[in-house]
């Protein structure tokens, strides 16, 4: 005898399955934003001078996913379909494109800290200055920005776990460094703190170039208390929310 047949139609994917879909699809459209976002700020590093051809790079940390620019290809040809990612070791998941060959500067930033964003430029002021001192006298209180005076990371062969390791005892207590006779570091909550921060790094380090280039006089720097003083101000600045 034949089972019988039911007009039933067959049972359709519970709720699970509808939410992960949804949750899958909320997850791309948050890392296309993202990856958008950081393509618009890497060629903002171009055209406001911070680096020059495809020198330094730019990535920001979306979960346990890093993206990031890849190696060599100009940012005004890169667009959606470019997406590159690692994740937290350095193995590539998203994307063909080779990563930036400083991945392993900006992993170390991500393993260590909160950060969410990391730009590094050839910025010119900042990389003379990383030439001449182990750390950014104390010209402007917008150091305070960076939790203290900016130290210098000694020079490293650029893309070595060595460089990696001497930019992070220079970032430590900080959010940014300079790199000897290469650029800087600086991250952020987010790629538009991270970017604005290496802005006033070169734009520091410009301001101690030129008070400093004066004949017969010497930049009046700031203490380590009006520094302090300037770092608790600064935790209320801004808008609230």
């Amino acid at each position: 005898m034949l089972p019988a047949v039911s007009d039933r139609p067959p049972p359709s994917p519970g709720r699970g399955w509808q939410d992960r879909g949804m949750a899958e699809q909320r997850r791309d459209a948050e890392r296309d934003r993202i990856w958008a976002e950081l393509v618009g700020t890497a060629r903002r590093t171009v055209a406001d001078g911070l680096v020059v051809g495809t020198s330094g790079n730019v990535s920001a940390r979306v979960g346990d996913l890093v993206l990031v620019t890849p190696s060599g290809v100009p940012y005004d040809r890169l667009g959606p379909d470019d997406i590159t990612g690692v994740d937290l070791t350095g193995r590539q998941v998203l994307g063909t494109l080779v990563p930036t060959s400083e991945l392993p500067m900006h992993l170390a930033v991500y393993r260590a800290t909160d950060a969410r964003a990391v730009v590094h430029t050839h910025a010119v002021h900042a990389t003379a200055v990383s030439t001449l001192v182990p750390e950014l006298p104390l010209v402007h209180y917008m150091a305070a920005a960076l939790g203290g005076p900016v130290r210098v990371a000694p020079y490293a062969t650029y893309g070595t776990d060595e460089l990696a390791e001497h930019m992070l005892r220079a970032l430590a207590g900080r959010s940014g460094c300079l790199l000897q006779n290469h650029g800087t570091l600086t991250y952020g909550t987010g790629l538009d703190q991270a970017y604005d921060r290496t802005a006033q790094l070169e734009w520091m380090c410009r301001l101690w170039l030129t008070a400093s280039s004066v004949p017969g006089l010497t930049p009046s720097l700031l203490t380590e208390a009006q520094l302090a003083e300037v770092g608790e101000r600064l935790k209320g600045y801004g808008q609230r929310r």
